[in-house]
């Protein structure tokens, strides 16, 4: 950039922009924003399981029922109660539960006085059964 000085108008000066500290600060920027932007996932999505049914039936009382296992403790020892029956052994529980349907999901309900063991293995029963989705539901 040329400019006329004041003191002689013969002279010509040339005036010279230093660009290395605005390049520094445009890196130091770039860095910034690269460091701080989240690339994962957020966690706080929720998936519907919701389907939407056409034609004349809107579904039977059935459908809307959600497949809950207890994990509770039956007269002095652990058990697992699906509906009206109670399961001693997951042996048990891992038939019962290979009769429902998968897309439905399944609830994990433990109450008070449960050994972890037991509801550590029916959430793993019903993951190896391949529920898509496994809900643990503590006691209210």
């Amino acid at each position: 950039m040329w400019t006329r000085s004041r003191k002689s108008r013969r002279q010509r000066e040339r005036i010279t922009l230093n660009l290395a500290s605005m390049i520094d600060v445009t890196f130091l920027l770039l860095i910034y924003f690269l460091i701080t932007t989240v690339l994962a996932e957020p966690e706080d999505r929720l998936t519907p399981d919701l389907k939407v049914q056409t034609g004349e039936a809107a579904g039977s009382e059935a459908d809307f029922e959600p497949q809950v296992v207890e994990v509770l403790v039956h007269d002095g020892a652990p058990a697992y109660r699906l509906g009206p029956s109670v399961f001693r052994t997951r042996g048990e529980l891992r038939e019962r539960l290979e009769q429902l349907p998968r897309g439905a999901g399944v609830f994990v309900q433990v109450g008070g006085g449960v050994p972890v063991g037991f509801a550590v293995a029916a959430i793993q029963i019903a993951r190896d059964l391949g529920f898509e989705q496994v809900t643990y539901v503590p006691e209210p």
